[in-house]
């Protein structure tokens, strides 16, 4: 599938199917469109422990990559439990537990539409 590119919507929904495949919990994708211009899409996820935290976003930048997508910005590390990669029209943010009830996107972003939600 190298250099096909997905359109936000795709490349969302493939973020949401590598992070479970990394057993990532507590995956949410919103739709942001309606409520913000940054992106098109947020994707949050939760890892137990930083070396989980690392292989989701490793194993999401590496696969997205492979199928076109453009890496623009990667912030932070596991080891602050929270990580974020920005594909431009999707955002993807991996956090520790705590990290994730202490920030709370989805009720900062309560406005927008849930698109995929696995526990």
């Amino acid at each position: 599938m190298e250099g096909v590119l997905l359109d936000s919507g795709e490349l969302a929904r493939a973020a949401v199917d590598i992070a479970s495949d990394k057993k990532a919990s507590d995956v949410i994708l919103l739709d942001i469109r309606d409520v913000t211009t940054i992106a098109d899409y947020f994707v949050i996820c939760s890892g137990n422990n930083p070396r989980q935290i690392r292989a989701i976003a490793d194993a999401i930048d590496e696969q997205l990559g492979e199928q076109g997508a453009n890496l623009l910005h990667r912030e932070g590390v596991a080891e602050s439990s929270w990580i974020l990669l920005d594909f431009g029209d999707v955002v993807v943010h991996i956090f520790g537990p705590g990290e994730r009830e202490y920030y709370r996107l989805e009720r900062l972003w309560s406005e927008a539409k849930t698109v995929v939600y696995l526990q």
